[in-house]
């Protein structure tokens, strides 16, 4: 069990989450990316794709034996059931993976870094860590960023966003705020800014 200070990272989707959590560990910090979790439980032979397969049928795994990402997406937004069924199978399998990397980053971590998209989406998990820290930027933004990358089009990015929480219900759960409306250097400094309050906040705890 570790005694390290937890950050639970969220904003929405096109934010900069991602890009501020690796600012955070450029200075220090463990970063432990529940998406990418996810992701490996969901990959071809990964320890989720059995209980997929038997939740969801065939139909639910591409030709590569991966989770067909696109199929079932299309299927959880049409249905708020598959999506809780999609969630109950899944978030579980990803918090004992997340627990694992903790337990073995925190030693040599300045602090812990945990970035959850859909914190917000499940409020109470935010109870499990220290700080809740928040990307804000307007939803227009998030969307021209997301469509830039090229993966999704408008619409999808609009329909994603849509089902995501609110900036308004995010920002109610934040402990710390960061606006990234700017440019990325504008991003660095108030990432310096954090990883000096949160290294000061863990050194604190280290020394009771």
């Amino acid at each position: 069990m570790h005694n390290a200070l937890t950050i639970a990272l969220t904003g929405g989707i096109g934010s900069g989450k991602s890009t501020l959590g690796r600012m955070l560990v450029e200075q220090g910090a463990a970063l432990i990316d529940t998406d990418a979790i996810a992701h490996e439980l969901t990959a071809a032979g990964g320890a989720a794709i059995g209980a997929l397969r038997a939740e969801f049928g065939d139909e639910a795994i591409g030709p590569d034996g991966a989770l067909d990402r696109c199929a079932v997406r299309a299927r959880v937004f049409a249905d708020p059931r598959s999506r809780q069924r999609l969630e109950a199978l899944l978030h579980p399998m990803i918090w004992q993976r997340a627990g694992q990397l903790a337990g073995a980053l925190a030693a040599t971590a300045a602090y812990l870094v945990f970035d959850v998209p859909l914190l917000t989406e499940s409020a109470t998990r935010a109870q499990d860590f220290d700080r809740v820290l928040v990307v804000d930027c307007p939803v227009a933004l998030q969307v021209a960023r997301v469509v830039r990358r090229g993966s999704l089009d408008r619409a999808e990015v609009e329909a994603i966003v849509a089902a995501q929480a609110s900036r308004e219900q995010r920002l109610a759960l934040a402990d710390d705020v960061v606006f990234n409306g700017e440019s990325l250097e504008a991003l660095a400094q108030r990432a310096l800014r954090l990883h000096s309050l949160y290294a000061s906040l863990a050194s604190g705890r280290r020394a009771v």
